[in-house]
């Protein structure tokens, strides 16, 4: 201890003018900044400030080495195309909300919203978006969950023209719109729906918010009606079955008890 002392003041004499200080090892990178005292000696006032400002330097050049050093370690679980909510990357950091002002203006994360964030996916056009599945399952919370879009229905050839610019996602926990990265989610909390989209789903789907959509509604059934010949009719009564509002249910039991009446003629 006393060749460290000497590093920083030099040789100490035992003459006149002692005083006690309290000398203390400040550790930056542990959970509270714990000091822990070290030892006790006596200096000639002659020599406190050089004292003084030697061991500051010291203790601030190695805080700094060390908070650098978190930071980096932070860095080290970060995954290229993932997405974080505060309360993941606080269990890697003993200083999340500095190291995110770090991260944030050095551009290994981006912003989504509101404790959620994006270590972007670099790509040779740029930086590609926070996949639609990652970005619900971190905000949710929750892997029970199914990414849907209105704009899905423009390919089932019933008529429906209209183009959206807000996904729509079914789930369990959350309900409203909300802005996560740039772009707009309808969240809708829903009892039941299948972990996968399928035609049959789509097409009852569509039913369910035909009320919602800007088409006209009588010739979109129609359509759906000369469709629904080509799906498989247990499949698509079962879905409706499932997963159909009671609109829907009536829609599409009337409309397969016709076809089943049909081919039994």
């Amino acid at each position: 201890m006393a060749a460290i002392l000497r590093m920083f003041c030099g040789e100490y004499s035992s003459q006149t003018n002692w005083m006690e200080l309290g000398v203390f090892l400040v550790v930056p990178g542990s959970a509270h900044n714990h000091m822990f005292p070290l030892y006790f000696f006596q200096f000639s006032h002659l020599k406190l400030h050089g004292f003084s400002r030697k061991f500051l330097a010291f203790w601030a050049s190695n805080a700094y080495v060390a908070s650098m050093n978190r930071l980096d370690a932070l860095k080290q679980h970060l995954r290229p195309g993932e997405v974080y909510r505060r309360e993941d990357l606080a269990k890697w950091s003993n200083a999340v909300d500095r190291h995110l002002k770090q991260l944030l203006a050095s551009g290994d994360l981006t912003k989504l919203a509101g404790g959620l964030y994006y270590c972007p996916k670099r790509t040779v056009y740029g930086d590609a978006p926070a996949e639609d599945s990652k970005l619900v399952e971190t905000f949710l919370k929750d892997r029970r969950f199914l990414v849907a879009s209105p704009n899905a229905y423009n390919a089932l050839g019933v008529g429906t023209t209209q183009l959206y610019n807000e996904t729509v996602v079914y789930n369990r926990k959350r309900h409203g719109r909300f802005a996560l990265g740039g772009r707009v989610f309808d969240f809708r909390v829903k009892p039941d729906f299948p972990k996968t989209l399928s035609r049959e789903f789509l097409l009852v789907d569509l039913v369910n918010n035909l009320n919602q959509l800007p088409e006209n509604q009588e010739q979109v059934l129609e359509r759906v009606k000369e469709k629904a010949a080509a799906y498989d009719a247990s499949r698509l009564q079962r879905v409706a079955r499932d997963y159909g509002t009671v609109r829907a249910k009536k829609f599409f039991a009337s409309l397969l008890a016709a076809d089943t009446a049909h081919h039994a003629a």
